[in-house]
């Protein structure tokens, strides 16, 4: 039978580190050894080193003026996580281990004096086994995190960065260097007698004409001859179907619900969307449950049908949802926070529900960050927001090649067999994408790259339903250059995210757009006034220019001093009525671009924008949600165009 313990629900301790010297306290009681540069500190697990120093007064706050700087140290030191497991969780004759389903980034785990492992890579799980270094008396589990890699950030050369680690926190357009360190997912404890499920994964297949789906289930079950397999479907905690097998089954064949009557899930604005249990369990031959497996499922058919009058050779990007064609509207999804192992759940509720009631139907969750967090998921399931997930892959500025070594093709697919395995229950997934903007010098890259042609056969043996994309832009062009406009040369495009003229000029550009599918625009916008000025620090908020070191801490790509003074023949008299011009400029910008792209639908698949949230408080850029959470007007005038569905077709449940 298998016992699985919460570990996040100890006392655990943080205590830092010259490098390797904690290697030399014999003791390994490290959290109370004074040797320790920082000494222990309470920790809550998950969570970031940062966030630990910071409730301590030992850092900063991060988000004011250009504190982020002083905390930079922390990537330089060693960091030990330490907690004592409690006696009663061991039992002799058991096999124990530890499951981390997130480190970042790489280090060593200990049990008592004992090194049982070691670490490396932010995207997939770590499993310990704990068994032979288990002790009687106390046990004291550590796990030391090492430095981080130097340099991952915005601007370099992707075939390069080979470290697998989430590349934002080093800077982007929309963030400050804050390299996180932490335990960034769920830590348990599993002790086992026996037989046990492994790698057990499951996913629906639906006949949306029929109404009725089944229930894929796939995996092993070790040490389980003369058990039985059994799953159970529910919902709202009614039996809805169940099916059988024996242990070894289970893996030579797998094991199958249905088709049996559905409800189907449907994406935000077009229906409800129904939500069912799927208990899989393991019996043994006296009827004890040895292990279980349960996860929520949804039913939905899914493909996609080519753009009215796109050319024969192109992508197919009109998105066809049980049986009715939708237009893909919404935002490009990067992470709460830049420390992302501290966003709360509260967090994630309130901007899907801002994405939501905005009319939203799509969230891209962009790969220079990583897999989102399972509640993440359940949100978007219960939302109705689609969910198009990237690898972790993203362009470079200088070359924006992936990486093509053997090692790194490995350790993708390594990556991609995890994210599909854990996640591909969700009926909101509807999308796997190589990566962000990776291209050649001429075009955005496709399945000739043999780390995308690895990730393609990944996505086809284990997610065969869903479409693989190899990265996005994709097609013949990633910008969409109007003198070609009317030649089917682009595709899925990205960009512009501002524009150098007017508002006319902006206009003209959509009016005569012929994109099969913008799945990145964006317009530049300030935070209000209340957010600069509260995380201005010592800097001055004025005037708007990159000579102000406030105004360029993240990029100066989105500061338009120079539009208004343009526009207006003077400077603006005060920071209210800057971010008011600049605010109202995003709005009118991103209103046009939404309407002329949905009224071209289905000669246009959908419009995706760049981007939703600020996960710091930037002076500005192109975020729609302000830092505090709240709509900036470009998300209300957004909200207007997805919220009319004109003459789309309405679904059903």
């Amino acid at each position: 039978m298998k016992t699985v313990y919460d570990l996040a629900s100890l006392q655990w301790r943080l205590s830092g580190w010259i490098p390797y010297l904690w290697s030399l306290d014999r003791t390994m009681e490290v959290g109370a050894s004074p040797k320790a540069e920082i000494p222990a500190l309470a920790a809550r697990v998950p969570g970031s080193v940062q966030q630990v120093l910071r409730d301590n007064g030992l850092l900063p706050d991060w988000n004011s003026g250009l504190n982020a700087r002083e905390c930079e140290w922390v990537e330089n030191r060693h960091w030990i996580y330490e907690v004592e497991i409690p006696a009663e969780w061991l039992q002799s004759g058991r096999a124990t281990r530890l499951r981390c389903e997130g480190l970042d980034y790489c280090g060593r785990v200990f049990l008592n004096e004992s090194e049982v492992g070691s670490f490396r890579g932010s995207f997939i799980p770590h499993i310990f086994d704990l068994t032979q270094h288990l002790r009687d008396g106390r046990n004291v589990l550590r796990i030391v995190f090492d430095h981080p890699p130097r340099w991952l950030g915005q601007f370099g050369y992707t075939s390069r960065m080979t470290e697998w680690k989430t590349r934002f926190n080093y800077t982007w357009d929309w963030t400050v260097r804050l390299v996180q360190t932490g335990i960034t997912g769920g830590i348990f404890l599993e002790t086992v007698d026996g037989a046990e499920f492994a790698d057990i994964r499951c996913w629906t297949e639906t006949d949306s004409q029929a109404r009725t789906g089944c229930v894929r289930i796939r995996g092993a079950a070790p040490g389980a001859a003369g058990f039985t397999v059994r799953a159970v479907l529910t919902r709202d905690g009614q039996p809805r179907a169940s099916a059988e097998c024996n242990g070894p089954e289970l893996a030579a064949r797998g094991l199958d619900i249905g088709p049996v009557p559905v409800d189907l899930w449907w994406p935000n604005g077009l229906g409800e969307q129904p939500l069912y249990t799927l208990e899989v369990s393991l019996l043994s031959p006296d009827g004890s449950v040895h292990d279980r497996h349960v996860c929520r499922v949804g039913f939905r058919e899914v493909w996609w049908d080519p753009c009215e009058g796109a050319p024969p050779e192109a992508d197919p990007w009109v998105c066809v949802v049980n049986g009715t064609p939708v237009f893909l509207q919404g935002v490009n999804w990067t992470p709460v926070l830049p420390l992302y192992a501290d966003v709360s759940e509260e967090q994630y509720r309130h901007l899907i529900a801002l994405y939501r009631d905005m009319g939203c139907n799509i969230l891209r969750v962009w790969g220079g960050a990583a897999l989102e967090r399972e509640e993440f998921y359940n949100l978007c399931d219960e939302a109705g927001l689609m969910v198009w997930q990237e690898f972790p892959l993203s362009s470079s500025g200088r070359e924006n090649l992936p990486p093509s070594d053997d090692e790194s093709i490995r350790a993708h697919e390594e990556i991609a067999r995890s994210y599909i395995a854990r996640r591909q229950h969700h009926p909101s997934l509807i999308l796997w994408c190589g990566g962000n903007e990776l291209q050649t010098e001429t075009a955005p890259c496709d399945l000739s790259h043999p780390l995308l042609r690895r990730q393609n056969e990944v996505v086809a043996e284990m997610d065969p339903g869903r479409r693989f994309l190899p990265t996005s832009a994709s097609g013949p062009r990633f910008y969409a250059d109007p003198a070609q406009f009317g030649t089917g040369v682009h595709w899925d495009v990205h960009g512009p995210w501002k524009t150098e003229g007017s508002v006319d000029d902006w206009r003209a550009y959509w009016e005569s757009d012929d994109a099969l599918m913008r799945s990145e625009v964006g317009a530049p916008g300030t935070s209000p006034a209340d957010i600069i000025r509260q995380y201005a620090g010592d800097c001055d908020v004025m005037p708007a220019t990159p000579a102000n070191p406030l105004w360029r801490r993240t990029s100066i790509w989105w500061i338009e001093w120079d539009r208004f003074v343009q526009e207006h023949g003077r400077e603006p008299e005060s920071l209210e009525e800057y971010v008011a011009w600049s605010q109202q400029r995003q709005a009118d910008l991103l209103r046009i671009a939404a309407e002329c792209s949905k009224r071209r639908f289905p000669r246009c698949g959908g419009f995706i924008v760049w981007m939703g949230h600020d996960c710091f408080p930037c002076t500005a850029n192109t975020a729609i949600i302000d830092f505090h959470g709240r709509p900036k007007p470009a998300a209300l005038a957004l909200a207007e165009v997805f919220r009319d569905n004109g003459a789309e077709a309405e679904g059903g449940s």
